[in-house]
């Protein structure tokens, strides 16, 4: 049976490509999706959001609207990466669709409540692709819900590498409280977690000239609107080629071959000066003496993906957009 999942977005041209894939894909079942303020303030989410599944033509997943802001941070958002609109600027016809009326950790509490009361096959990939405020939220206040879950798969942090600072990579720098909470709460809820960060974010991608073959002029379909998702990348950044992005998190709940993994402990720092919203993946020996370190092993041990067969994550994100397995 398809595989069921929750996306949580911040839409977002990397989003919108995931979104594509979730509603295209015939082994994945979209229950529901829930927004939050990340790459562009929470009522512009919820708008790119609804007109992506209107592209997909899928009126029957439920959107709702969540957090406006991190819990303790001031907003910031990405839009000079994404465009004004927060997805490419594309001059897309924005959906007209009315989101759900529940708040999206209501949604999501629903969703997963229903899903506990099934067997397991009916169990929800939850996969957060935005800053996890919404996540956060829903974990602590309503923690039943794990019931629910079988497994979390993110798009967040790295090993090795920042974004929006040198250290940290944007969606966990975006609220680092929240993430925080969510690993901690995901230990104490025995939920099992992926973390797909930018260690391998960027390195499935689509070239320019393959893009074009989506696209066509007053198409308005998805496979149009993938085609511009790319070529906006493109000539935002000036490349040959662009990454699908938080796609490739979708990608590995599909196909979890696609990625290497290690469980590995994970924190997030919260109080670093230059690396407030790192997240601190311990790769040390720890069969050896560590009594040295104060703060010991993290509570959190997560699988971290750390390589990605990125031609298969690209070949599988445009066969589905372009509708070769439909």
């Amino acid at each position: 049976m398809p595989i069921p999942v929750v996306l949580d977005v911040d839409t977002g041209v990397d989003d919108a490509c995931a979104l594509l894939l979730a509603a295209l894909h015939p082994s994945l079942d979209l229950r529901a999706v829930t927004c939050v303020g990340g790459n562009a303030p929470v009522d512009a989410v919820l708008a790119n959001t609804l007109t992506v599944l209107d592209a997909a033509n899928r009126p029957d997943v439920p959107v709702a609207r969540g957090a406006e802001r991190p819990l303790l941070e001031e907003p910031v958002d990405a839009r000079h990466v994404h465009g004004q609109d927060g997805m490419g600027d594309l001059d897309w016809p924005k959906s007209t669709r009315q989101p759900d009326p529940r708040h999206a950790v209501e949604l999501l509490r629903d969703v997963l409540l229903e899903a506990a009361g099934g067997d397991q096959d009916g169990r929800v990939t939850l996969i957060p692709l935005a800053p996890l405020t919404n996540i956060a939220l829903l974990l602590r206040s309503y923690p039943a819900v794990a019931s629910g879950i079988r497994e979390i798969v993110f798009m967040g942090g790295a090993a090795e590498v920042g974004n929006a600072t040198a250290s940290a990579e944007f969606n966990v720098f975006h609220d680092p409280e929240a993430a925080a909470i969510v690993l901690d709460a995901c230990a104490d809820l025995d939920i099992d977690v992926t973390m797909y960060g930018l260690d391998v974010f960027y390195a499935p991608r689509v070239g320019r000239e393959v893009a074009k073959t989506l696209s066509a002029p007053g198409d308005r379909s998805a496979a149009d609107l993938a085609g511009r998702l790319i070529a906006f990348q493109c000539e935002r950044f000036g490349g040959e080629g662009a990454t699908i992005g938080d796609a490739g998190a979708v990608c590995a709940v599909l196909e979890p071959a696609g990625v290497r993994r290690e469980r590995l402990p994970v924190r997030v720092e919260l109080a670093g000066t230059w690396s407030r919203g790192r997240t601190i993946v311990d790769r040390r020996d720890w069969t050896g003496d560590m009594t040295h370190d104060p703060h010991g092993q993290a509570r959190s041990s997560i699988d971290v993906c750390l390589e990605v067969d990125a031609q298969r994550y690209a070949t599988l994100w445009l066969d589905t957009v372009s509708g070769g397995l439909r």
